[in-house]
């Protein structure tokens, strides 16, 4: 399987910054494409949230290179790279951290991250920003990690009410927070067709699944130009209706 892929981000209508980093690289194998998709926001109550943002991307992107070739020629291959996701994503935090202590910072990121290795994905998830499968239907295959999210899987509030909830950007954990970090590692099966859609929290909250099923839903005829209108354009749909943080989304086509 090979990917047409696509990405768009905006500062939004209020920030000066763009606090989202994103990576998109593919390369081909002798046993076919593998890729990596990744999407950060940079924490927009913390100072440096740019540089948080930026370190993860970096990181994953040399790793995507210089350690997952040999990964792919080991005998526990699945485990061996779900050891070195985590290892990875732990040596950002601390890297992170030690700037923090350096600077006297509060520094932080979300981090939401696919591997695609043939038929097969992981994911690394950290904090609110998403990654979506689309084929015919939309299905989330992250959960938040918010105080909101929390209290509405506990009963206490209920999905509507979190939507409107002041709360809702507090998160649970990021990188860059706190020397504990839980990194979340999901896994599945993918096929030609499907749709990967990974977007920061600036992107989600004024969007609904059925818009997403109705612009990205598959066809044989999604090319890569094709896919990156559709980003501009979602990005911008989002946009138009006053979102005021970065707006972020990355697209992968399985074909």
């Amino acid at each position: 399987m090979a990917f047409i892929h696509a990405y768009h981000t905006d500062v939004g209508i209020k920030k000066k910054i763009n606090q989202d980093a994103l990576l998109v690289k593919t390369a081909k194998t002798p046993n076919g494409y593998v890729g990596i998709f990744v999407v950060c926001d940079g924490m927009g109550g913390l100072s440096h949230g740019e540089l948080a943002s930026a370190t993860v991307v970096r990181g994953l992107s040399d790793w995507f290179e210089k350690e997952l070739p040999d990964l792919l020629h080991s005998d526990q291959q699945d485990e061996d790279i779900r050891e070195a996701l985590e290892a990875c994503i732990t040596e950002q935090n601390e890297k992170i951290l030690e700037y923090g202590d350096e600077t006297n910072a509060q520094v932080g990121t979300t981090v939401t991250a696919l591997l695609i290795i043939r038929s097969h994905y992981y994911i690394v998830h950290i904090g609110d920003s998403r990654a979506y499968q689309i084929q015919d239907r939309v299905t989330r295959l992250t959960n938040d990690q918010t105080l909101v999210a929390r209290e509405v899987e506990r009963g206490n509030i209920t999905p509507e009410q979190a939507l409107k909830d002041p709360r809702r950007n507090v998160l649970l954990q990021c990188v860059g927070a706190t020397k504990e970090l839980e990194v979340v590692i999901l896994t599945g099966e993918t096929e030609p067709g499907t749709v990967f859609l990974l977007c920061t929290d600036g992107f989600y909250h004024k969007i609904s699944d059925a818009e997403l099923l109705e612009e990205l839903r598959p066809n044989p005829f999604l090319n890569e130009k094709q896919l990156k209108y559709k980003a501009i354009k979602l990005v911008d749909s989002v946009k138009e209706r006053k979102e005021v943080d970065n707006i972020s989304i990355v697209l992968a086509h399985v074909v």
